[in-house]
This record gives structure tokens, sequence and C-alpha cells, in this order.
């Protein structure tokens, strides 16, 4: 690949030779990679961090459950909505200005948030900070790919992997340090300091690599469409749970995602410049790489929503201890996603990608059947297998989608990656809480009879499953001490059995995301990065 440097100072990446990294810091691949390290530190740190504010945020501005709710939905929304049509924005007009955009929007966001004295603005801003950080996660992977060489692109995607899983892993320890001592504003304004860190960094050190044919126009009807299937699609996740699957506006959101993605692909077929290329997807490995990480979030994610309540309503652990606890888990992701990068780069994707679903296979059917009295050791092995199991997907699944895709289109790639982890997170909270929610029904109330417990009225009933469903014993205050524990054995029992049969359900779709592993292999453009230059 040879290189052209323009008088803007970006860089026009030919078919050639080698690209020029720029000149002294600026394009230098380590100190690229820790400057968009530090950007996507802030977006993942916030994934998690929030949560453990939402009960305060809750009472200091008298919100409604809805409302809270909302918090964290329009965030998801407006991410995953986003994420494709934001790696467009970067491959049509650089990485580097996409990535400085995001950084600046999404510091100055939490800084508004931070200032907020209703719900309301602390709503729409955190759409704005899903907004935000779609055009920063995308953009970094861009900006990676471009200028590291096919030999070292794997250990970066490793680091970029340990840096997400440093902070998602910090976000419930620091939320909860923030909330209990400081406030819950100080979760939202530890973003404007590391933001005016990761700016300040991508000012002086990012050099914006462009394809030479990048894109020159923008799909804006693509655009459309594909935010309506995917805001449809979302929505209908988010609110499975509270309407029912078979309920009509849950079909209704099915059906107009499905209508939308149908009228998107017989668009883009037309079109000069396409969003997404349908072409992209010619490519097998690009494909499977693509439902991988669907597979693989829907596994992780869903299974992870439930272990948060195991331990804080069965084990009865505070946030900061439960963040603790889940280190095992993440800690492994941060050791093995470097070691995932130097193994995936000596002997390719595909068998790393496969060991390590079969690993996240076993660790779920381990979950499956930890009891409600699992003392710290046990649940310790089981996390740490989770996470050495998800290291090298996490890396090798980056790598065969971004590095199958065009160099011109890497931001789409980066889009469609971190896509498939929210709608493969999304669907596996959606489907595995409603297995949950289906194994509460089918078995409380018999296991209430069962224990001698007084009859419960329908509405009792209702209002118990409930709260079983998410670990939280049905206690009336009042009762002798003996039948509180009998209420909290059977609660317990029953939630544990429900978490069971969904860690079950996890361990299927890890084992068919095994298989799909086994289609993948080693880019096949990844040599149309940057050279060797630097590093």
């Amino acid at each position: 690949m040879t290189g052209q440097i323009t008088a803007d100072g970006r860089v026009n990446l030919e078919k050639s030779g080698p690209a020029p990294s720029g000149s002294g810091l600026r394009g230098h691949p380590w100190l690229t990679l820790f400057a968009v390290a530090v950007g996507v530190m802030m977006v993942a740190l916030d994934g998690t961090i929030v949560a453990v504010a939402n009960p305060a945020i809750q009472k200091d501005l008298g919100a409604s459950l809805a409302e809270v709710q909302w918090i964290t939905n329009g965030y998801l929304l407006a991410l995953a909505v986003s994420l494709v049509t934001a790696g467009k924005l970067g491959d049509r007009f650089g990485h580097r200005q996409t990535f400085l955009v995001g950084v600046a929007g999404f510091g100055l966001s939490s800084a508004v948030i931070g200032l907020s004295g209703g719900v309301e603005p602390v709503i729409g801003f955190r759409v704005a900070q899903g907004l935000f950080g779609a055009l920063l996660m995308p953009a970094a992977l861009g900006l990676l790919r471009a200028t590291f060489p096919a030999e070292k692109l794997n250990m970066a995607i490793g680091i970029w992997g340990m840096v997400i899983g440093a902070s998602t892993a910090a976000g419930p320890i620091v939320g909860g340090l923030l909330v209990e001592h400081v406030s819950w504003q100080s979760v939202f304004f530890i973003n404007v300091p590391v933001g005016i860190v990761a700016l300040v960094f991508g000012l002086f050190i990012l050099l914006d690599h462009r394809a030479e044919n990048a894109p020159r126009s923008f799909d804006l009807l693509g655009v459309l469409l594909l935010s309506g299937a995917m805001f449809s699609l979302v929505w209908a996740l988010i609110k499975a749970a509270e309407w029912g699957w078979g309920d009509t506006k849950t079909l209704v959101f099915l059906g107009a995602s499905l209508v939308c993605f149908g009228l998107f692909a017989l668009w883009e077929g037309k079109v000069a410049e396409p969003l997404v290329p349908l072409g992209m997807f010619r490519s097998l490995p690009l494909s499977a790489g693509v439902v991988l990480m669907v597979l693989m979030a829907f596994a992780f994610m869903g299974g992870l929503f439930f272990v948060t309540f195991y331990l804080q309503n069965v084990h009865g652990m505070r946030p900061v201890d439960s963040g603790l606890h889940l280190l095992p888990l993440t800690g492994m992701m941060i050791v093995g996603s470097p070691l995932a990068g130097a193994a995936i780069t000596r002997i390719g994707p595909r068998i790393p990608l496969v060991a390590g679903m079969v690993a996240t296979a076993v660790a779920c059917f381990g979950m499956a059947r930890l009891p409600p009295g699992t003392g710290t050791p046990v649940m310790s092995l089981w996390f740490a297998l989770l996470g050495l199991g998800l290291a090298p997907v996490m890396v090798g699944a980056t790598e065969v989608i971004v590095g199958n895709a065009p160099l011109e289109l890497s931001g789409v790639a980066g889009g469609l990656q971190q896509a498939a982890m929210q709608v493969g997170g999304s669907l596996g909270t959606a489907v595995l809480g409603a297995v949950m929610a289906g194994t509460v029904r089918d078995s409380f109330g018999d296991n209430w009879r069962a224990a001698g417990l007084p009859p419960l009225t329908p509405e009792q009933l209702d209002l118990a499953e409930r709260g079983v469903q998410v670990g939280i014993a049905p206690v009336p205050p009042g009762v002798p001490q003996q039948v509180a524990r009998t209420i909290t054995t059977v609660a317990h029992d029953t939630f544990v059995s429900g978490m069971s049969t969904a860690f079950c359900v996890a361990g299927v779709v890890a084992v068919l995301a095994a298989i799909v592993a086994g289609f993948t292999k080693r880019g096949e453009n990844a040599d149309a990065g940057a050279g060797a230059a630097h590093v």
C-alpha cells in the first residue's frame, strides 16, 4: 500500500505498499492505541456505572420507575440505532474527526447531566450520550485498523478489548463508591476529565488515514430505513418483558423492524453508494463474525443480567461487593484479551474462537448448577472460566469482521461489530428474561403451597412473582421469623431454578456460537491497513 499525505494533513491509502504513519508522535500506532483506548474507556465505564446510580437518581429527582428505565433505555436505543451510521460517517469524513466529535460530545453531555435538576434533561442527554458514544466506538476501530500493520492488529485489538473489560468491571465498583461517598452526579462528572485527556491526546496524536476510494456521498434514505429497523427491533426487545411476547404492540414493532430491514436491503441494492454495501456479506467469515458477536453477546450479557441479581438479592451483597465478586470474570478478560490477540496472530482466529465459545458454554452450564448458598470460591471458578472463554471471542470476532471488510468500509464494519453486540445483548436479556419469568410462573405457586405457606390471592401471587423474578423474597412486614425464612427459601430456590434454566439456554446458544466460529478465518483485507513504520 502506498500513502499520500494531502494538504489538509490526512493520509490517502492506496493499494500498493505501506503507508506513512505520520511524522513524530502524530500517527504513532501505540500512542494511537492509547488515545482511542482512553475514549473507549469512558463509554465502557458508562455502560455499567450508571446502573448503580439509578436508585439515587430516582430518589433525588422523584422519578417514576418508567423514567428511571428511560435513563438506561434511551442510551441503549440511541447507541444501537446509530452505530452503523456513525461508522459510515467515519468512513466518509474521517475517523479522527468523528472520534474527536464523539469524545467531546460524550464528555459535554455527561457534564450537563450532572448539572441537571430534573429527570427529563437527564433522559435527553443520556440519549445524546448514546449518539456521541456511537460516533466514538466504530471510529476507534477504524483508526486502529488504518494505523496498525496486520501482524500487530490483533494485539492492538486485544489491548483495546482489555480496556473495555477493565472499564466494564470498574463501573459497579467506582459507581458504588461515588454514589455512597460523593453523589450520583459524580458518576457523570467523572467522564469530564477522562474526556479531556482523550481529546487532548486525540488532537495531538491521531492521524486521519483515509482510503483513496472512501465514500463521497451519504445514503440518507438508507440511514432512515436502517435506523427505523434497529429502533423497532431493540424497542420490541426492551419492552417484551413488560408487554409480553405475544402482545400486539410487541408484534407490531417486530413486524415494523422486518419491513424496514427488507426495504433497506432492496434500497441498498440500488443506490450508487449504499450505507452498508450488501456485497460485504458475501464474505462468509465476515458474516460468521457478525452472527458470532450476536450469539456471544446473547449468552454473556443475557446471563450476566441474572448474576447481578443473584449476588445482590440472593446473597445480599452491596453493589460494590457484587462488583468485586465479578472481578474473576473481568480479570480473566483483561488478562486474556492481549494473550488471545497474540495467539490469533500466530495461528489464526478459528481455533481460539471455537475454544473460547466452548469454554463459555461450559461456564454457562456450570453456573446453571449454582445453588442459593454457593460460596465465593466456586462462583469465582465459573466466573473466571467465562472470562477466559470470552476474551478470544471479543478480540477474534472483531478482527474477523473488521479485517474482512475493505479498508474504506472499516468504520461500517466497526459499527456492525458494535451493533451486533447491542442487538445480541438486548436479545439475550429479553429472551432469558422471558425464560426466567416463565419458570417462576410455572413453579413459584406450587413451591409456595408445598412449603405450607398461607394461600395468596391472584393479585398477591402476581406481585410476589415479579419480585422473585429478580431474586427478591416477598416477605410481608411483621411475619414471624420462621415464616420469613421459609418465604425467603422458597423465593430464592425458585429464582435459582429460573436462573439455571436461563443459563442452560445461554449454554446452548454458546454451543451454536462455537459451531459458527468454525466458519471464521483471518481477515482477507487485514493487510490493507498501515505499514509497520513506527511500530
